[in-house]
């Protein structure tokens, strides 16, 4: 096995953008899900099933400089750092951030037609749902793409990883639960199989929903409707596209 995909996003919701390495920290992927839209009237870190338009916006994160592409404007600067400290639910969860003075605020309110901000999470992993690193395999992409006659992008799933398993049964990634998984210079813990919810029928360039993946899994797997499983951090490393993959025995 070895790994096909890297991605991630500096944006929580934005779009999922590809990479040909990744350091893994011990709180999960450096650099991942490190900013939100927030709703600051109603105190809470915006869904992307709910404001789709969020796909749109593919950010990057380097030096100091926060570049964001939001409704065709590309908007590049320093954050400016306040003293607006928030808590804001995500998912019933309070999330502590501090609010993001510049130029990003008034853009994104233009594109989702509301007034939002922007904020930066306090500590890592403050708008991660689950674990912070989420594997698919292309085993269970290629079932999944034949049982909904469609072509299956592998963004749709907003993985960390994709690893090739080449003639490996659908799924095999559900049985990894509670094993060890070496990628690249870093060891993970395989966790749970992932809930998934209707942003995977959202396309991953656009939002428009144009899929029928969803009702797909629940014929396949149920109503928890799993793809992929959750792993987190237990070595830090460095992980590269083509690195193998190694499961380590169970104990």
């Amino acid at each position: 096995m070895q790994i096909r995909d890297i991605g991630l996003s500096e944006l929580k919701g934005g779009r999922h953008t590809t990479r040909e390495n990744l350091l893994l920290e011990a709180y999960g992927p450096a650099g991942d899900r490190l900013f939100a839209v927030v709703d600051l009237a109603n105190g809470r870190v915006l869904k992307t099933v709910e404001h789709p338009l969020l796909i749109t916006c593919r950010a990057q994160w380097q030096d100091g400089v926060l570049s964001v592409d939001i409704g065709g404007q590309h908007i590049s600067a320093t954050p400016e750092v306040n003293d607006q400290n928030v808590t804001l639910d995500y998912w019933g969860r309070a999330v502590g951030m501090h609010v993001v003075a510049g130029p990003w605020a008034r853009a994104f309110s233009r594109l989702l037609g509301k007034d939002v901000a922007l904020a930066q999470i306090n500590a890592p992993g403050g708008v991660v749902y689950g674990d912070s690193v989420t594997i698919v395999t292309t085993s269970s992409l290629r079932r999944l793409a034949d049982e909904a006659a469609t072509t299956v992008d592998a963004r749709r799933f907003r993985a960390t990883f994709t690893i090739d398993t080449g003639d490996a049964a659908a799924q095999v990634e559900d049985s990894w639960a509670g094993r060890e998984l070496d990628v690249g210079s870093a060891r993970l813990l395989v966790g749970a199989g992932i809930p998934r919810c209707a942003v995977i029928d959202q396309e991953p360039d656009t939002g428009a929903r144009g899929t029928n993946l969803l009702k797909t899994l629940v014929r396949l797997n149920g109503s928890d409707m799993p793809f992929g499983v959750y792993a987190r951090v237990i070595h830090p490393g460095r992980v590269g596209c083509g690195d193998q993959v190694r499961l380590l025995p169970g104990s």
